[in-house]
C-alpha cells in the first residue's frame, strides 16, 4: 500500500460509506457497532462499502448513532405565501407529536452560496434531518452534490433533484380546474401563471396547457404574474381592455382577486360576462366578490406526510423517492356558471 493509498483511506469518513451505501450515518453507525434492528440486506450493503472504501472507523464515528439530537432542520425559501405557511405550521404540529424539534432557517435568496451556508448552520446544530421547502427549480438543483451527512427530504411538485419528495399534484389539479370550465362549455380559455421558474407555477401552466390541447381548444400564450394580487390587478386592466375572453384560469388565489378587481373597473360581470377559477383556496377566497371557484390543496396532510418521510429516512425504511401525490379537490363556488 502506497502512501497516496494510506492518506486517501484515512480520509474516508462515515458519510462516504452511507452514500456508497445508500443509507444514513446513523445506520452505518449502527452496524459499527453490530446493534440490532439493520436489516440483513442494509448491513450487508454498509460492510461491502466499508470493504470496498477500505474504511476504518474512529470512535467518534461509532458514537454517532447514540447521538440524537431529536431535531430537525427546516430550510424554507420563497415568499411566507398561505400554502408554505401552512404546510409549515402542519409540519412543526406533527414533528412535535413525534417528540421532535424543529429549526428553522429562512435563507435571503437562493444562491448556492446562501443555501449551503444555511445548511452548515443547521448540520452544526446537530440536527438529524433537513427538510426543504423548494419553490423554485433553483432550490432542488443547487442541492445536487452537496454531502450533507444526514437525510434531505424536500417539499417539490416536480421529481428532480436529490433526497425524497412530497408534494400534492399540482398537475392534476390545473386539469380539473380547465375540464369545469370546459365542462361549461367555454373554449377560449386563458391562464395567468405564476413566475417562470416555480415548480408549481409550470406545473399548473403544463396542466392548463394539455388540458386545452387534449380537448382540441386553443391554446395562447400565458400571462405571468408574481403571485400577488397585484400582478393579477395589472394583468387583468391590461388584458381586458383588448379582449374579454370566455373564462381564465388564475395561478393561485391571490392573483385571482386582483384580477377580479380588474373586471369591476371594466364594467363586466363575473361570472354573467367571464368566468373565473383560481388555486389554493385561501380561506378569504369563499370572500371574494363573487365568491371564488378555486382548487383545494391539503397542506395539513403534506405537512404530515413530510414528518412521516422524515422519520421513514431516520428508520433507513425503503421509501419512494417521491411520494404519491394527491390530486387537489376542486370547489365550485359563484365565479364560473355555464356558458
Amino acid at each position: 500500500m502506497s502512501p497516496n493509498d494510506d492518506q486517501s483511506h484515512s480520509a474516508t469518513t462515515i458519510f462516504d460509506v452511507a452514500r456508497l451505501a445508500g443509507v444514513s450515518h446513523q445506520t452505518v453507525s449502527r452496524v459499527l457497532n453490530d446493534l440490532p434492528n439493520v436489516r440483513a440486506s442494509t448491513r450487508e450493503r454498509v460492510e461491502q462499502a466499508i470493504r470496498q472504501l477500505h474504511y476504518v472507523p474512529s470512535q467518534a464515528a461509532r458514537a454517532l448513532v447514540t447521538r440524537r439530537s431529536r431535531t430537525i432542520g427546516l430550510v424554507a425559501t420563497g415568499l411566507p405565501d398561505f400554502g408554505p405557511s401552512s404546510i409549515v405550521l402542519s409540519f412543526n404540529r406533527s414533528a412535535r407529536a413525534a417528540g421532535y424539534a424543529v429549526i428553522t432557517s429562512n435563507p435571503a435568496d437562493i444562491e448556492g452560496a446562501t443555501l449551503r451556508s444555511a445548511s452548515e448552520v443547521l448540520i452544526r446544530q446537530s440536527v438529524e434531518a433537513i427538510v426543504l421547502l423548494a419553490a423554485e427549480r433553483g432550490v432542488l438543483d443547487a442541492f445536487d452534490g452537496w454531502e450533507l451527512g444526514v437525510p434531505l427530504i424536500a417539499v417539490a411538485s416536480e421529481p428532480r433533484g436529490r433526497g425524497v419528495r412530497v408534494s400534492l399534484d399540482q398537475y392534476g389539479g390545473a386539469r380539473r380546474a380547465v375540464g369545469h370550465l370546459q365542462e361549461l362549455g367555454h373554449r377560449d380559455i386563458l391562464h395567468i401563471a405564476g413566475p417562470a421558474g416555480s415548480m408549481d407555477a409550470e406545473e399548473r401552466l403544463r396542466g392548463w396547457h394539455d388540458a386545452l390541447s387534449d380537448g382540441g381548444m386553443p391554446v395562447t400564450e400565458p400571462l405571468r404574474g408574481d403571485w400577488s394580487s397585484g400582478s393579477g390587478h395589472r394583468i387583468g386592466r391590461q388584458l381586458l381592455a383588448e379582449r374579454v375572453p370566455e373564462a381564465v384560469f388564475v395561478g393561485n388565489d391571490q392573483m385571482a382577486l386582483g384580477f377580479l378587481h380588474a373586471t369591476q373597473e371594466a364594467g363586466l360581470r363575473v361570472p354573467d360576462d367571464i368566468s373565473v377559477v383560481g388555486f389554493d383556496d385561501v380561506p378569504e377566497s369563499a370572500h371574494f366578490s363573487p365568491p371564488l371557484t378555486t382548487v383545494r390543496q391539503d397542506f395539513t396532510a403534506v405537512g404530515q406526510e413530510l414528518m412521516s418521510a422524515v422519520l421513514s429516512q431516520l428508520r433507513d425504511e425503503d421509501s419512494p423517492v417521491m411520494s404519491a401525490m394527491r390530486i387537489p379537490e376542486l370547489v365550485v363556488r359563484a365565479s364560473t356558471r355555464r356558458r
